[in-house]
């Protein structure tokens, strides 16, 4: 539908964009902008942007038998011609869709955004997106063509492990989608054009696509420029107006999911006569672009895996969808072994260059099979595809071992963020709220995660039940993990307002959490927590009573500081009351009482020391426990899982010795992300333990030793009490065995720096930078002989102007310093 709105018309709608904004900057804090009003459509309401759009769809109905879901279904494709009615000043592009789309504008790519819109619970919300493509139009014909794909809103009934089907646990529906074009003449004026029933549709080469089992493409059913104006098609159908999914439309503010890196392969061999395996050099998660030729007809497969066999031939078994693994498992038509595939159907071209869409793959090795000739190196690319998060963080050490610990784990938290933080990008592809908890801090030392994990809570919301636990955001049909998944709705909220200040979801969900605590109370009215899943892949057993009320407890102190912030002093002082009787529980039942079952101790004392349980007069002899437990442990290494190994880290390295924890990290023996690296890892895996046929070999949890990075090695630490680094705290430490580290956190203030490098004579230089508006707490260890001395921005400080200078516990303001420590 094309419409013309006066002057008048657009002013009002302008007046609407400006109030808008101003609400929405307000409530989310967003950064400022200096955009002029006609720069401000983004925060135009949905109503406002789809007043005239419909959700427009296709006839061919939904199948009635699951069996039938694994046949061909082509992916329809649509089209609209327009001719602009002026010369334009701005053109923008609205749109969204249930399940996933790709939009062209005259035969070219529409933005670089993939997988679009981001997973969501589509009856609860649906994100859509802006696209400016003023610069795309021409003054003639042109042509809007968008192509559908099914994503999570249309997903295959694969029984995964063979219970969980998608279909059911999920809203699903058939694939539609909504667009406007707003067009902006120099005179004024608006064109729109919207979806409705006058865009014409057809079916287009995606035979099949599917975001788990992958997609086949007929290189014979292309339609030749069909998105570009000019195409006849009469022969094609008017589209149907139908019903979105009933979600509220709401515009993305978070990162999109962007192809954000194009890798080379390093090798291809030929195990057996005909079958190809490409080696990427590393495990990531995406597509690729292969260039392809063959016999009319031919049909090329491919198979993915993060490991190859002794043989050379591929292993994809670690990353089997939903451990379908046997005939029966995975339901009515689906295939025995669920394997991420891919086929293309050579058509009539020479040659042609391949991409697959609606669909991306865990890989590190791509088998192909149905060549005629092995490819050339330079004929494939590996996509690397996640949702493209700014860089906020960077380290690095003088210890290569330490060096690729830290490019795996972005590696992985990288691979593991696809609109949602997976906690493995090929088997599940699902938010599980434990891994948030084990890892949201070390994401947010690494990338700027704010605006993320504010989409992120907003999944938990929609997720979450009024009685019971779920796992997972958007919910996927998991719930029996308890509350040390789902805290991460509140946990998370609590690391935005440590590391960001950001109040703004403090005071917005407020009422909401004070509601979840008293599902929470409800659920374990007596505190101590009896079910549930504990310290996952930990070498030992941990009783949930241990970590999911400590969890508990938790969120206790985390909503007797919100109430702080809301000014709810009555609040505050239960909240505190809940966190005292909860810490009391554990202490009781795992302190103070000799624990006689068996209990992987390290997480045990880990826990209570984290979590500051014991009591200040025991402190040693918890000390001396958890020491005791590494010694013990296998190489005298950490044994923790998911929880204890972010709680080891900090406890040890707090109560016993930094030096002890980067002997453990920086070891190639087992257990350890040593050991990972040593036998051959590209991404962090999900065991201790190599897998080669179960376990996913890119796994963000253990990923939590990133963090200890910042903290301990870096030392750079937020303050609690001045939350979004006004203030915060600077302690490097400096083991043997390491002969610098360079860390650097982007805060709201700015990049703060924290370098050291051990110079001759045993001399520690430090190179430290406190962003404007900020100061850091400062924490060196120093002994009676050494001194120390200071210069800031290049200008020697004399000894009275830093106070308790030498003490090595002192307060920088803002400014650029060289600290020197040496022997007297």
């Amino acid at each position: 539908m094309t419409k013309i709105k006066s002057i008048p018309s657009l002013f009002l709608n302008l007046a609407r964009l400006v109030a808008y904004s101003i609400i929405f900057c307000g409530f989310y804090s967003c950064k400022e902008k200096t955009e002029t009003i006609e720069d401000k459509t983004l925060a135009l309401s949905a109503s406002d942007i789809f007043e005239e759009a419909k959700w427009i769809t296709y006839d061919r109905e939904l199948p009635e038998k699951d069996s039938l879901f694994y046949l061909e279904h082509p992916a329809p494709i649509f089209r609209k011609e327009f001719k602009p009615k002026g010369e334009i000043a701005k053109a923008k592009l609205y749109i969204t869709s249930a399940g996933y789309y790709k939009g062209t504008i005259n035969g070219e790519a529409i933005g670089k955004n993939v997988l679009d819109p981001a997973w969501t619970d589509y009856s609860k919300r649906t994100y859509f997106t802006e696209y400016d493509i003023t610069s795309q139009l021409k003054n003639g014909d042109n042509c809007l063509g968008v192509s559908l794909g099914n994503g999570f809103y249309n997903p295959l009934p694969l029984r995964k492990w063979g219970r969980r089907n998608l279909r059911t646990d999920l809203t699903v529906g058939k694939p539609a989608f909504i667009a406007n074009l707003i067009v902006e003449y120099k005179n004024g004026k608006i064109d729109t054009i919207s979806t409705d029933e006058t865009w014409r549709y057809g079916y287009g080469p995606i035979l099949k696509n599917s975001v788990y089992l992958g997609t086949v493409y007929d290189a014979n059913q292309e339609i030749d420029n069909w998105n570009q104006s000019g195409f006849i098609d009469s022969s094609w159908a008017s589209a149907i107006v139908g019903n979105g999914p009933g979600g509220k439309l709401q515009q993305a503010f978070f990162p999109p999911v962007q192809i954000t890196k194009t890798i080379a392969p390093i090798a291809i061999t030929e195990p057996k006569k005909g079958v190809y395996i490409v080696d990427m050099g590393v495990n990531f998660t995406g597509t690729y672009k292969i260039k392809l030729s063959g016999q009319v007809g031919d049909t090329i497969h491919f198979r993915f895996g993060e490991r190859i066999y002794d043989d050379g031939s591929l292993n994809p078994m670690t990353t089997v969808i939903g451990q379908i693994k046997k005939k029966g498992v995975g339901g009515p038509g689906a295939p025995e072994i669920a394997w991420q595939t891919d086929s293309y159907i050579v058509g009539d071209e020479p040659f042609s260059w391949f991409e697959p869409e609606f669909t991306y793959h865990v890989y590190r090795y791509m088998e192909i099979k149905g060549l005629n000739k092995a490819p050339n190196l330079s004929d494939i690319q590996g996509l690397v595809m996640h949702s493209n998060v700014a860089d906020a963080g960077n380290f690095n050490s003088s210890s290569e071992l330490l060096n690729s610990i830290q490019e795996i784990t972005e590696r992985s938290f990288l691979t593991n963020l696809v609109s949602v933080q997976s906690d493995c990008a090929a088997r599940e592809k699902f938010g599980y709220g434990g891994d948030l908890n084990a890892t949201s801090e070390a994401y947010i030392n690494n990338y700027d995660m704010q605006d993320f994990y504010r989409k992120t809570i907003y999944d938990w919301i929609d997720a979450m039940k009024d009685s019971t636990f779920v796992d997972t955001a958007p919910f996927a049909g998991v719930q029996y993990c308890g509350i040390s998944w789902e805290s991460a709705y509140l946990t998370t909220q609590y690391y935005l307002y440590l590391y960001y200040n950001d109040t703004a979801i403090v005071k917005e969900l407020y009422a909401e959490n004070k509601k979840w605590m008293d599902k929470v109370a409800r659920i374990h009215p007596e505190g101590l927590v009896d079910n549930g899943l504990s310290d996952h892949e930990s070498l030992e057993p941990v009783p949930v009573q241990l970590t999911g009320t400590a969890h508990y407890m938790q969120c206790a102190e985390i909503m007797e500081t919100f109430a702080k912030v809301m000014g709810d002093e009555e609040n505050e002082a239960s909240y505190g009351q809940l966190a005292e009787h909860l810490k009391k529980l554990i202490k009781n039942e795992f302190w103070d009482k000799t624990v006689t079952k068996k209990i992987n101790r390290q997480t045990l004392f880990s826990t209570l020391l984290y979590h500051n349980i014991i009591p200040e007069g025991e402190l040693e002899a918890a000390k001396d426990s958890l020491q005791k437990a590494i010694n013990n442990g296998p190489s005298g290494h950490f044994n923790t899982g998911i929880f204890g190994t972010k709680y080891v880290l900090e406890a040890a390295s707090k109560n016993i010795s930094p030096q002890m924890v980067f002997d453990i990290v920086n070891s190639k023996a087992y257990p350890g992300w040593g050991f990972m690296i040593d036998n051959g890892a590209t991404t962090v895996w999900e065991t201790w333990k190599e897998s080669d046929g179960v376990f996913s070999n890119n796994h963000p949890m253990f990923g939590s030793i990133t963090e200890w990075f910042y903290r301990w090695l870096g030392g750079i630490r937020p303050d609690p009490q001045y939350p979004g680094f006004q203030k915060f705290i600077l302690a490097p430490s400096t083991p043997e065995g390491l002969e610098f580290t360079n860390t650097a956190y982007n805060s709201p203030f700015g990049t703060i720096i924290s370098n050291w490098k051990r110079e001759s004579s045993g001399n520690y230089r430090y190179e430290m930078t406190i962003p404007q508006n900020s100061s850091a707490q400062v924490s060196l260890k120093i002994d009676a002989s050494k001194k120390i001395s200071i210069s800031k921005n290049g200008k020697k400080l004399n000894g009275n102007t830093v106070k308790n200078l030498e003490t090595g516990e002192f307060e920088l303001p803002e400014g650029s310093y060289s600290i020197l420590v040496s022997a007297s």
